[in-house]
This record gives C-alpha cells, sequence and structure tokens, in this order.
C-alpha cells in the first residue's frame, strides 16, 4: 500500500493534463495505471479532499476544542486541582479556610467529641463504646510503645504514639465520609508537620537520654566500624537518620492517601459518566465502576488504618534508636 500511495502522489504531484495516452511517456503511463490500480484497491482515494475541505476542518478545530474544554468533550478524569481547592473563609487573612482546612478541622473536633462522649463517665463495667475505646488505646499501648519501646520509655511516649495514631486514623477516614470525600493527609501539609514532630521528639530524646555530644557521636559513628570506614558510613548515617526518617514518615503517608482518593474519584465520576452522559449499553460500564468504587471504599478503610498504625510504629521505633544505648 505505501509503494501505491507514493506512485499516486507522484502522479498527482505533476501539474500537466495527459490529453492523449500515445503522447505519455511509458515512466508516466506506469504511474497511471498505478495510481487507478490503488484507487481501485483503497475506496478512500477515489476523492481526495479539496482545499475548502481541508479549510474548513481546520477553521472548526478550535471551536471543537473549545466545547470540549467547557464539558462537550465527555469523561474529564480528576486531576491535582482535587487537592486545591479555593478559599471561602478569611481569605487573605493569613488563616484562608478551605474544603482541607475544614475537613482537617472536623476530623479533629469529631476525633475528640467522640473520645469525651466515650469516656467522660468511665465505669470499672465499661459499656460498648467505652470498651471498644479501650480496646484501641490497650492496642496502641502494648503493641506499640510497649513493642517497641519497652514499659518504662512506652509509657513515657505513650500520649505522643496515641495522639499520632488516633489523629491519623481520624484525617485518613475523611476519604470515604460523604460531602467530605477527602483525606487531608492527601496534601503533604499535615504528614510533614506530624514526621517534624516525631523528628523533634526523636532528636531530644537521644539527646536527653545520652547527652548532646553523645547522641551525635552515637548516630555519626557507629561503634564497631573500624575508622577508615567511617569516610563511608558518616554520610550515610547524617542522610538516614537526619534526612530520610522524616521525608519517609512524610512521603508515605501523602502519597498513600492521594492516591486512594483519585482511585475513589476517578471510578465514581466514571461511573456518573457512563449512568447519566452516555447511557444506552455503556451503563453496563457503570456499573462496573460503581461495583469497583464500593470495592476500593472497602480498601481505603484498610489502608487508612495501617497508614496510621505504621506511621505510630516508625515514630516509636525512630525514637527507640535515638535512646536505645547501642544500636
Amino acid at each position: 500500500m505505501s509503494l501505491c500511495t507514493s506512485r499516486v502522489r507522484h502522479a498527482e504531484s505533476d501539474p500537466d493534463p495527459a490529453p492523449d495516452h500515445r503522447d505519455i511517456p511509458i515512466g508516466r503511463q506506469s504511474d497511471d495505471r498505478a495510481r487507478s490500480k490503488c484507487r481501485r484497491r483503497s475506496p478512500h482515494l477515489r476523492r481526495p479532499h479539496s482545499r475548502q475541505e481541508t479549510a474548513l476542518f481546520i477553521n472548526a478545530l478550535p471551536t471543537v476544542s473549545l466545547l470540549a474544554a467547557e464539558g462537550g468533550g465527555g469523561f474529564v478524569a480528576p486531576g491535582l486541582e482535587e487537592f486545591f481547592p479555593a478559599v471561602f473563609l478569611f481569605e487573605g487573612t493569613g488563616f484562608d479556610i478551605n474544603r482541607i482546612i475544614l475537613v482537617r478541622i472536623l476530623a479533629t473536633l469529631v476525633l475528640l467529641l467522640f473520645l469525651w462522649l466515650a469516656l467522660r463517665k468511665a465505669t470499672l463495667v465499661p459499656g460498648r463504646i467505652q470498651s471498644v475505646v479501650e480496646m484501641a488505646f490497650d492496642f496502641v499501648r502494648k503493641d506499640i510503645a510497649y513493642g517497641m519501646l519497652g514499659k518504662k520509655d512506652g509509657d513515657r511516649f505513650f500520649p505522643l504514639i496515641a495522639s499520632l495514631f488516633f489523629g491519623i486514623l481520624a484525617l485518613n477516614v475523611t476519604g470515604i465520609v460523604p460531602f467530605l470525600n477527602i483525606s487531608s493527609n492527601a496534601l503533604i501539609g499535615m504528614p510533614l508537620v506530624m514526621a517534624l514532630v516525631v523528628y523533634v521528639v526523636m532528636i531530644g530524646a537521644g539527646i536527653k537520654a545520652k547527652g548532646g555530644l553523645a547522641y551525635l557521636k552515637g548516630e555519626l559513628f557507629p561503634a564497631g566500624v573500624p575508622k577508615p570506614m567511617y569516610i563511608l558510613v558518616t554520610p550515610i548515617e547524617i542522610v538516614s537518620t537526619f534526612i530520610a526518617r522524616p521525608v519517609s514518615l512524610t512521603l508515605r503517608l501523602t502519597f498513600n492517601m492521594l492516591v486512594g482518593h483519585l482511585l475513589l474519584v476517578l471510578c465514581f465520576a466514571a461511573t456518573q459518566f457512563f449512568f447519566f452522559e452516555v447511557g444506552g449499553i455503556s451503563a453496563g460500564f457503570g456499573v462496573l465502576t460503581l461495583i469497583g468504587g464500593f470495592a476500593f471504599t472497602l480498601f481505603e478503610i484498610l489502608v487508612a488504618v495501617l497508614q496510621a498504625y505504621i506511621f505510630a510504629l516508625l515514630a516509636a521505633a525512630y525514637i527507640q534508636l535515638s535512646v536505645a544505648e547501642d544500636h
């Protein structure tokens, strides 16, 4: 087909008409025969577009693009603009309130209210809500704080570990709450703040337990390493201890919640598109995306709990590495 097309183009590029077949050179006759043969094989080559049709098509492109941009182009996938909503309160005051900030405030208030209602009248024989809250606190105390730090240091740092666990969990589950529909941990700000809190506590606990110089010496010049190896080991320890730990805490939580939110929005936006904009037989795809949305919702609950647990566990582990004598 490419040989036929090249011959047709060569034949069409000659502006001189051919009034008589006998006056045409043999090479030109071969081109004409190739042209007619290619047109018989490819019907779409029989009537090439005129210049007027091409001009009309080119002039129509901006209009088509504008209609697509205004919503006439069909399904629009979610983007990062989901995470940068407009300010609707106190704009320009330094205390701007947008949708993300509102979700954080509501999650914090609901968490505090729930804990207050559950524990304000604590009894020796707990009720259902009190039992659930006590089981959650016992899990954090025994499995995370005591498991990583031991009983003495676990009791010291239990308030921090519990605050991180329940705070992150409350902020994570807002991604599946109707009308909120976004985890405020999907933006890097809140995970970064919590990672910096862990970072400061980690360094402060190490300095308090060992002294400033002894702490830095233990972190940067590990015992048992040959002195010539410090040329390689010390830069690695600097990056690992003072850079990689807070960065890993921040990015792990942020990206997990960001991807989860995008998957949920994609599934439910596709469901709306297939049901209400396309319709017909394509609604069957909407059923599939709806089922996928509910499946990802259940998975997002698991991820919310798991990420809160991992963050609290790593925070306890980093503190333990700072206060331990040999590590």
